[in-house]
């Protein structure tokens, strides 16, 4: 299997990819295929494909904030039971992440995810891919060290219409197991420079983010 970076829509992998995409996730998920351009384009936001057999099985996008010293899993898409991909995307994107800290200089605090609660999604499909089931993805977290923020989550949908997306948790695994909480200005910071490209800001996540801008501390809980 191959760990190949997808750098502009123009490229088929992409193509492919964005399909993968389309058949897993919610519309509401999903960047239509042409607000990609500019996004993938930028160097800091890394989007790899797993590659078997000359077809994109999988795929994993994320970004480091070395500033923040802390990194962002966009998404993990595995395409196929019995491959491997999972395991694949996770090591390979952590040896990327490595390399992250090593060239800016820093030592990450840990990663951010956005994690769907399955009893809020029961009735989405998730490509009837069994791994892309919102119940196994947040066990294999859990499993992983993701643990989620104490708050009620809510961001602004993808399709630029400016909905709010509440059917998620903000999880984060931290680099030091022993961590029991996040600093609330940093939280708000990465969700503030996250979302900046989404310029539709629902009421919901603007109150949200009123709120945390009031608070000291955030408690990580158990998935």
């Amino acid at each position: 299997m191959e760990y190949v970076r997808v750098r502009s829509i123009e490229d088929p992998k992409f193509a492919e990819m964005h399909q993968l995409m389309k058949s897993i996730f919610p519309p509401e998920e999903v960047l239509e295929f042409e607000l990609w351009r500019e996004p993938i384009a930028d160097p800091d936001i890394h989007v790899y494909v797993a590659v078997n057999n000359g077809a994109v099985v999988g795929a994993t996008e994320y970004r480091y904030y070395p500033e923040l010293r802390v990194a962002m899993t966009d998404f993990t898409i595995i395409g196929a039971m019995g491959l491997g991909i999972g395991r694949f995307l996770y090591l390979e994107r952590s040896r990327d992440l490595q390399r992250l800290e090593k060239e800016s200089g820093t030592v990450s605090r840990g990663m951010f995810a956005e994690i769907y609660r399955p009893h809020a999604v029961s009735a989405l499909k998730f490509g009837n891919v069994l791994p892309m089931h919102p119940a196994v993805r947040r066990e294999v977290l859990s499993h992983i060290g993701y643990q989620k923020l104490d708050i009620v989550y809510v961001h602004p949908s993808w399709d630029h219409e400016g909905k709010a997306v509440t059917e998620l948790d903000l999880g984060f695994f931290p680099a030091d197991d022993s961590s029991r909480s996040l600093p609330a200005s940093l939280v708000v910071q990465f969700l503030k420079q996250y979302y900046e490209a989404l310029p539709n800001k629902p009421k919901e996540w603007l109150d949200m983010i009123a709120q945390l801008e009031e608070r000291e501390e955030i408690e990580l809980l158990p998935l």
